[in-house]
């Protein structure tokens, strides 16, 4: 065979990706096919990368947001040599594969970020292209680019009609973020049909207000038209850059190219041969030849690049051995040595001292304690810094240019900021904090929810957690939401009742490196509770015996947060039959072993009190049906704190009431 054209190479992905949405017999063929030959140049052209070592830090990061068109990516990383044998796209969508219908960070090798609800991979991008800005910031010396690569991100209409777009693309380009570059595959087809009757922004001229540069008007099926905009893309790199390329969905296909029709189900068999016939693709299915697999493999050319920059690491070790131990470090995923007990020193000066205070402001004490130890640690709040007790005193904006900038006003964008700290999670080098009011958590959902399912070690902070907060009234004060949080699988919730629970809570989530944590806070002062060093160490185990009876309990009171002090008051008035249990992580309570769960509620003992300011029905699970909850299963009101407790009948005294009842 003579050397493979451009368009032979990107026939490949074609019918990859049209072959195994057959095989499948579901799938999205048409932005595989609509998208491939962009795909082409960049992949073969100018993404650095290295398949035989996808974790190579200074790899150049690839995410597809329109993620459902995901055998687009499949088929790049099989054709440029990673782990992804021609079995597993045979086995698309199927359990267990290596190619699940929409990427998956955790599944496949080569895929940075999980996607397929529209945007949040274009926001991920942001975060990725954020992360490579600061640590360059942080670590890179004259003559030792260590930290430079790029971030390039597949983006549809659909994921720019989603508002977290806006967001992500507002920060981006306040942030100047000039190693992004955005490719908008403007093919006018979204699920329903033609967009026009729904989507008719001018997105170039949105971009360009955001303080994008834009290339427009690009001929996503000419490779020299896409290669000479990348080429215009990266002569700079004070702005992001977006290429709109105009695309054909399901270009090659006779009866089906720029239909909705090709979107989101196999081509079918009889359509599939007029597409091999329509662009010359004389080879079976799952075949490719030996010239055209030869030229797109990437090994060679990774291993090279990844040789080049392991050399300059050495040097760059040799002059400056301290920053790139510490690079090292925090790419690893690994905290300093002495971290663990110099927290668990602040822990026990806390509970010595004894404060009282809100959580929130213990969540403050938190971290001024911890991020002097933690470079790695970069906070941010949607717009409430000041209300959260976000910011501490060494807090540098991300906008300052310091190389230790470690904290992101991010603004009115619930939204988009987690889905950015999702990524600088998956970055590597750091450990993301953001923040806002719990009843916002709702904004911000479905990022909670996806940093749960890629088991990004992401820490998202939620004060003002119930009526507590007041008079701000229903809109602001959280029912369902602790409940809601703590279903999501994967999603560690912490509730702390006073400063100690509130560092202890910190310390887990910071060690945590398999998932997100929801750190949960009060507007209001806490009172400090007494335990014991065993009490104490006990606490990141989700749940414990703070207050215990005289001989076997008769009753066991279980509460969290601010309303641990209500139980333990109304135990003192029970008498000396009654335990208190302080849980301020069920879900870590939960993966602990059946033997310490059966020592804090014996199932002997079914006469069971649960207490908090949300929703009862979670507390079942707990208490059973023959126990009881004091909680709030209507929305709250506006007044002030105590008043709305006593309205709402979560007392002392309906504690008590409650418990006699039993």
């Amino acid at each position: 065979m003579t050397k493979p054209s451009r368009r032979d190479l990107a026939n490949a992905i074609r019918f990859l990706a049209i072959d195994a949405v057959e095989a499948a017999k579901s799938g999205h063929p048409g932005m595989p096919m609509g998208m491939a030959d962009i795909a082409e140049v960049l992949w073969n052209d100018f993404l650095r990368h290295s398949p035989d070592n996808p974790g190579w830090p200074n790899r150049d990061r690839f995410v597809l947001s329109n993620g459902h068109g995901s055998m687009l990516q499949y088929a790049l990383l099989h054709l440029s040599g990673y782990d992804v044998p021609i079995e597993e796209l045979k086995r698309f969508r199927q359990l267990e594969s290596k190619t699940p219908g929409h990427p998956e960070n955790f599944m496949t090798p080569g895929v940075e970020t999980t996607t397929g609800p529209l945007g949040q991979g274009f926001a991920n991008a942001v975060g990725f292209a954020l992360a490579e800005k600061l640590l360059a910031q942080r670590y890179n010396r004259p003559g030792f680019e260590v930290v430079d690569h790029r971030t390039w991100v597949f983006l549809g209409d659909g994921c720019l009609m989603e508002g977290i777009s806006h967001e992500a693309a507002s920060l981006a380009g306040t942030w100047g973020l000039g190693k992004l570059v955005a490719f908008w595959d403007d093919n006018g087809i979204s699920i329903d049909g033609q967009v026009q009757g729904w989507f008719t922004d001018d997105t170039p001229a949105r971009f360009e207000a955001y303080g994008w540069r834009v290339i427009r008007g690009v001929d996503g099926h000419d490779p020299d038209e896409v290669r000479t905009a990348i080429e215009t893309a990266l002569r700079h790199d004070d702005k992001p850059v977006l290429v709109c390329c105009r695309t054909t969905i399901g270009f090659g296909s006779p009866a089906k190219a720029g239909k909705e029709s090709s979107h989101g189900a196999p081509l079918g068999k009889d359509e599939v041969e007029a597409t091999r016939k329509a662009l010359g693709w004389d080879h079976g299915p799952f075949e490719v030849p030996a010239a055209i697999a030869e030229a797109w493999r990437a090994n060679a050319r990774g291993a090279a690049r990844e040789a080049e920059w392991n050399a300059l690491f050495e040097r760059y070790a040799a002059q400056f051995p301290q920053e790139a131990a510490e690079l090292q470090r925090r790419l690893r995923g690994e905290l300093p040595e002495g971290f663990s007990a110099a927290a668990d020193a602040y822990i026990a000066r806390l509970q010595s001292e004894g404060p009282v205070v809100a959580s929130r402001k213990a969540s403050q004490m938190a971290i001024e304690a911890f991020a002097p130890l933690l470079p790695e640690l970069i906070g941010g709040s949607a717009d409430l810094a000041h209300s959260n007790l976000t910011v501490w005193k060494g807090s540098q904006p991300v906008t300052s240019g310091s190389p230790d900038a470690n904290y992101v006003n991010y603004g009115v964008r619930e939204f988009g900021m987690t889905a950015i700290a999702n990524a600088l999670a998956l970055h590597g080098g750091f450990i993301p904090y953001d923040a806002t009011f719990l009843v916002f958590s709702d904004y911000a959902r479905n990022a909670v929810r996806m940093s749960a399912l890629m088991r990004a070690h992401a820490i998202h902070v939620y004060t003002h957690d119930s009526i507590g907060l007041g008079e701000d009234g229903p809109t602001h004060q959280p029912v369902e939401h602790l409940a809601s949080l703590r279903y999501i699988p994967n999603n560690d919730v912490w509730r702390p009742c006073d400063a100690v629970e509130s560092a202890v809570a910190w310390k887990a989530a910071i060690e945590r490196r398999d998932g997100p944590s929801c750190l949960v806070f009060s507007r209001q002062n806490l009172q400090h509770q007494p335990r014991s060093e065993q009490q104490v160490r006990d606490i990141a185990r989700g749940g414990y015996v703070l207050k215990d009876s005289k001989g076997a309990p008769e009753i066991i009171l279980i509460a969290t947060g601010s309303e641990v002090e209500l139980a333990t008051a109304a135990a003192e008035q029970l008498g000396d039959h009654v335990r208190v249990v302080s849980m301020p992580s069920t879900t870590v309570f939960d993966r602990q072993d059946a033997a310490y769960r059966e020592s804090v509620l014996p199932s002997s003992v079914r006469r069971r009190v649960a207490v908090e300011a949300g929703v009862t029905g979670f507390w079942r699970q707990y208490v059973g049906l023959d126990g009881a909850v004091v909680g709030i299963d209507t929305f709250g009101a506006s007044a002030p704190a105590g008043d709305l407790y006593r309205h709402f009948g979560i007392t002392v005294d309906a504690v008590v009431a409650a418990a006699k009842a039993l």
